[in-house]
């Protein structure tokens, strides 16, 4: 698809659906920012339909002073977990193993693609997803390969609208690992997040009475 057809589209997808802005207070960020112990690392998801192998959304872990995860027009939200436009702090390993089993379910499977990276391209990356901005539905791989384009060692990613079309490109990378992860959870997340937002907050009072 050229860059004329993508703009027309976004135009379109804009029109119907404009992106939700959501910010959260600066202490809610700081305080929950955490640092992975693992190499610089940037990690592609894609959201896969079982029955087709068509890809159905796209979404970045990236982990650099702090790892993050980008999860642009997405459903995925933890009350613990503070968010601005996308963004999402505090991606402990915890977290990280419940975003890949939300989307992984009785239609779909989730597919890490992991690219280590420098320190300084890491950073670079959570610069680029927290000045990108809400992004409207629809429009979250556009958003993940615009990102990935100004990345270095990314350049030959091309803007687009289709995951499977970013999973391919990222398979061509050295060095590059991927994974699957499956569940077969009820097709409603709405249930499986409310569950376990509940369970989380259990843990953490739990664990500020000790």
């Amino acid at each position: 698809m050229n860059r004329l057809a993508l703009i027309l589209l976004a135009a379109v997808a804009l029109a119907g659906c404009s992106a939700e802005p959501i910010w959260a207070p600066d202490d809610a960020v700081t305080q929950a920012a955490y640092q992975h112990d693992g190499p610089s690392s940037i990690t592609v998801y894609t959201i896969v339909k079982n029955s087709t192998g068509k890809g159905a959304h796209s979404g970045l872990m990236i982990n650099g002073h702090q790892r993050v995860l980008f999860d642009p027009a997405g459903t995925f939200s933890v009350n613990l977990v503070p968010e601005r436009n996308d963004v999402h702090y505090g991606i402990t390993e915890q977290i990280r193993g419940f975003y890949e089993l939300f989307h992984a379910r009785e239609s779909y499977h989730t597919v890490a693609q992991e690219v280590m990276v420098s320190p300084e391209v890491a950073n670079l990356a959570i610069q680029k997803v927290e000045a990108y901005g809400a992004v409207s539905k629809m429009m979250c791989t556009v958003a993940v390969t615009d990102i990935l384009s100004e990345i270095p060692g990314f350049e030959h990613i091309e803007s687009s609208m289709y995951p499977e079309r970013l999973r391919e490109a990222i398979a061509t990378m050295d060095g590059v690992t991927e994974r699957s992860v499956y569940d077969w959870d009820d097709d409603d997340k709405a249930i499986v997040l409310g569950e376990f937002n509940a369970a989380l907050q259990r843990y953490r009072d739990e664990e500020s009475s000790k």
